[in-house]
């Protein structure tokens, strides 16, 4: 079950949410609970077991450790478990057939019998609640929270829905007080739809257009592609990425807000950095600070020697890469982008950031990331390679095909340009410009409230309708994070 779907929209949210609110206050978490249950085990049926073993797993991990330190010790042989096990669980549903793929690659190259396994199903959003679960034990060992002996309160920490398969990953610190101490009040919930509103707008209108065209042209042979084309392919994907991780991060913290939570934003206009570095403080926000905190800084970040620091950002990146898939398209990504912030370091590259032109840096940043996007896209590295070298390669002949032209059409080009313009802080520095300007003045301000109101109301309403419009006319809605 996803967001952007008939059921969700209007069976299963609109039940979770006269239900919820008919609740008591003291009954809420419970029914939140079931629901979060309800919502995974649709689409993953017996596997909402591994999510519940994960939550008792972790429960008792974290009784284990406050109980060590209670006793004057430090809990770190607990918390070291727990990391194990809960590594251990990803690693076996994530990365078995990839492991087995490789090792049986290499006992071929030998002559030697390959491994025969059934494939291991990858469950959807085990990264994400893994990682919030690792999130509750490290944050009790290092007394940041404290240890939660509620477990209807830590189960649902880890499985609430509105953020349970796609993130943004929400720290248990950050949380700990809202699961216990929540109060849901009337601007909460309308700021709530507002933003769940405009997330499924940037998924179904913007992203899954995006990402019809996208998914065509990197289906067509690599040497087959024009130049031209290709660049509109990655380009098309960069933007299908963006909308489609920010969107859902919207729904998640839009639906969040309307049952009380308050979760961080995930996005920041991140195609408007300045750097790589700058752009990892603006993509996923949620997933880099996770790294950058529980394993960057222990791993002694840049508070070490230089050489130390270049190897502290190559294996977070590795492992960043690695947590997105399994496979060597999404190690290769990670370890690029992890390069090029280490040569962002050198003194003369950081003179140089600082003293070009923005446009020029600007350009420089879209570059390196698109480009990152063709191995992040790609279903293999030889295809990674050979779409980059497309995307370079002058003399391949024009392409007339008339499934493109389909896609290519009047709709996707005035919502490419729509995208492009939402990517950066114009439409928003727009708004609140024209905010302030129909507010001020003696008088005045009044009518201009009521103007303000009603365009965002229209405007949202618009949105509303011709998602749902599109949803129900079967229109391409893919769900991108079946791969991680």
């Amino acid at each position: 079950m996803v967001f952007s779907s008939t059921i969700f929209l209007f069976f299963f949210l609109p039940l979770v949410l006269v239900v919820y609110f008919l609740t008591g206050t003291k009954g809420r978490n419970s029914i939140l609970l079931l629901a979060s249950l309800l919502f995974y085990a649709w689409g993953e049926n017996i596997f909402v077991l591994l999510m519940l073993f994960s939550i008792g797993l972790n429960y008792l991990f974290g009784l284990s450790i406050g109980k060590s330190q209670e006793s004057g010790k430090t809990g770190k042989i607990a918390l070291t478990l727990a990391i194990a096990a809960n590594l251990g669980l990803l690693a076996f549903f994530k990365y078995c057939n990839f492991a087995v793929e490789n090792i049986n690659r290499l006992l071929l190259f030998m002559q030697q019998q390959p491994i025969q396994i059934s494939d291991v199903h990858l469950p959807i959003g085990i990264s994400f609640f893994t990682f919030q679960a690792m999130s509750y034990v490290i944050d009790v060992y290092r007394k940041e929270a404290k240890v939660q002996k509620n477990p209807i309160n830590i189960a649902l920490y880890i499985s609430l829905f509105p953020q349970l398969i796609a993130g943004p990953i929400v720290r248990y610190h950050d949380i700990a007080n809202q699961i216990t101490n929540r109060v849901v009040r009337s601007p909460d919930v309308v700021a709530g739809i507002q933003r769940f509103i405009i997330g499924l707008g940037k998924k179904v209108l913007i992203a899954n257009v995006m990402g019809r065209t996208a998914d065509y042209i990197f289906s067509l042979p690599a040497e087959t592609i024009p130049p031209y084309l290709a660049w509109m392919g990655a380009i098309s994907y960069s933007l299908q990425i963006y909308y489609d991780f920010s969107g859902y991060s919207d729904m998640a913290i839009g639906l969040g807000r309307i049952f009380g939570f308050k979760f961080l934003e995930n996005f920041n206009y991140p195609y408007f950095a300045s750097s790589i570095k700058d752009f990892w403080r603006r993509w996923h926000i949620s997933l880099s600070s996770w790294f950058r905190d529980y394993l960057y800084i222990p791993l002694g970040g840049s508070r070490k020697s230089t050489a130390r620091t270049y190897v502290n950002l190559i294996l977070v990146f590795f492992l960043c890469g690695l947590w997105h898939g399994a496979s060597w398209t999404f190690v290769v990504w990670g370890l690029y982008h992890g390069s090029f912030l280490i040569i962002e370091r050198w003194r003369p590259v950081t003179r140089l950031l600082q003293i070009l032109p923005r446009a020029v840096v600007h350009m420089y940043v879209l570059l390196v990331v698109i480009v990152g996007w063709v191995f992040f896209r790609a279903e293999s590295f030889s295809y990674a390679l050979g779409y980059l070298k497309a995307m370079v390669t002058f003399s391949t002949p024009s392409m007339y095909n008339s499934q493109l032209f389909l896609n290519m059409n009047q709709e996707y080009y005035l919502i490419f340009v729509l995208a492009v313009v939402g990517a950066t802080p114009t439409t928003k520095n727009l708004y609140a410009y024209l905010e302030r300007s129909l507010r001020s003045g003696t008088g005045a301000a009044s009518i201009g409230q009521t103007v303000v109101v009603a365009g965002e109301f229209f405007a949202l309403a618009g949105i509303f309708l011709y998602s749902i419009a599109s949803i129900m006319g079967g229109a391409y809605n893919p769900f991108l994070y079946f791969r991680f």
